[in-house]
């Protein structure tokens, strides 16, 4: 079951880590962010994740497409709240 808080949680930090993510030129502060969205995902409602990722097993997990996924995981959260 997906509840509103959890949607405001999850929005609430992916948007933050999507923020400082963007514009950070610093390899090591982008891989911390990758390693806690990971860890995040790890313990988020699995209802959520599944209604977010799409059908997409390694969404928010796989290296080369985290930029991308960030942002639509941020856009996708938003319109769950709307």
């Amino acid at each position: 079951m997906i509840t509103r808080d959890s949607i405001e949680q999850a929005y609430s930090f992916f948007h933050q880590k999507w923020r400082v993510y963007k514009f950070s030129t610093m390899e090591w502060q982008r891989d911390d962010i990758e390693s806690a969205i990971g860890d995040y995902v790890a313990m988020m409602s699995p209802d959520l994740y599944q209604a977010i990722a799409r059908g997409n097993s390694h969404y928010l997990l796989d290296h080369t497409a985290f930029a991308a996924d960030l942002e639509s995981a941020v856009d996708r959260l938003e319109q769950l709240l709307a």
